[in-house]
């Protein structure tokens, strides 16, 4: 559904923040888009959207060129940016308005989570909302359309804790093998249990783009009292409970996928994770 080709792009040409990027990405999956800040996640998305063009490289989305923006596309795509103008709009008048653009948007689907939300009634004005009420609208929203795929940048800023979790169950009652989520964030936490496959951008390039268990199944993620236990790690920490460590899972051993140690993993020793991913 996403399929990037040799994609060269910066704001300035001494300076390119993507340099040969491939990517491709299909159906049926949630993806984390993870990266320090300023490694061009948003931007990665603004392109998809057709917004920003690739000045080398081509940007496809449903197998036609993102910049077209063809109104098929744009039917079937939408862009939550991590910030969005609050109009002076009631939900419904808001719905009223903007709803038409999408051909599969659900009222039913809305209302749906927006309770969830805890979010009663649709009379409220949305400038007059706090930043993590407006939140919720725009998620709501944003699911309730239906499009094929949809990106979200750092939707969970200014969401509180029981948000949060309501956040993950709207994103599950939403997701089927149809659709494509990313999620651009930098609180992988809030999305441990929801994101199936994790996207790193890193120096200009994406150093990971794999399936939670592709990397369960070629990393190991591991617990222990003492370095010496993990000989080989290619990272770790220490914390309170133990020394967190990373390292290749020879017997294939079962372990669960600490996203933001991975993520560190990666940009520690970039050059060896390449390597067990095959991206070199």
């Amino acid at each position: 559904m996403i399929h990037l080709n040799n994609v060269t792009f910066g704001y300035t040409k001494r300076t390119p923040i993507f340099k040969n990027m491939n990517l491709e990405l299909t159906n049926g999956h949630i993806y984390g888009l993870l990266g320090k800040n300023g490694a061009g996640k948003t931007t990665l998305m603004k392109m998809m959207c057709g917004l920003r063009f690739a000045q080398e490289g081509t940007v496809e989305m449903f197998g036609e060129p993102a910049q077209w923006r063809h109104p098929q596309m744009l039917q079937d795509l939408y862009y939550l940016g991590e910030e969005m103008a609050a109009p002076d709009l009631s939900i419904r008048d808001f719905v009223s308005a903007y709803a038409p653009f999408y051909p599969n948007f659900s009222q039913e689907q809305m209302n749906a989570y927006l309770e969830q939300f805890e979010m009663e009634g649709l009379t409220q004005h949305i400038s007059k909302m706090s930043h993590g009420q407006k939140k919720k609208v725009f998620i709501s929203f944003a699911l309730a359309t239906n499009v094929k795929i949809l990106l979200m940048d750092e939707p969970t800023n200014g969401l509180d804790i029981p948000s949060k979790s309501m956040f993950r169950k709207v994103m599950a009652m939403a997701a089927d093998e149809e659709r494509l989520f990313i999620i651009s964030t930098h609180q992988v936490r809030d999305l441990h249990s929801l994101i199936d496959a994790i996207i790193i951008l890193d120096g200009g390039e994406i150093v990971v783009a794999e399936p939670v268990d592709a990397i369960t199944d070629k990393l190991l993620f591991k617990v222990v009292n003492d370095l010496a236990e993990v000989p080989d790690a290619i990272y770790s920490e220490d914390t309170l409970r133990g020394i967190y460590t990373v390292s290749e899972n020879h017997t294939h051993e079962d372990s669960k996928l600490d996203i933001e140690l991975f993520f560190n993993a990666v940009l520690c020793n970039k050059g060896k994770i390449k390597e067990i991913f095959n991206n070199l």
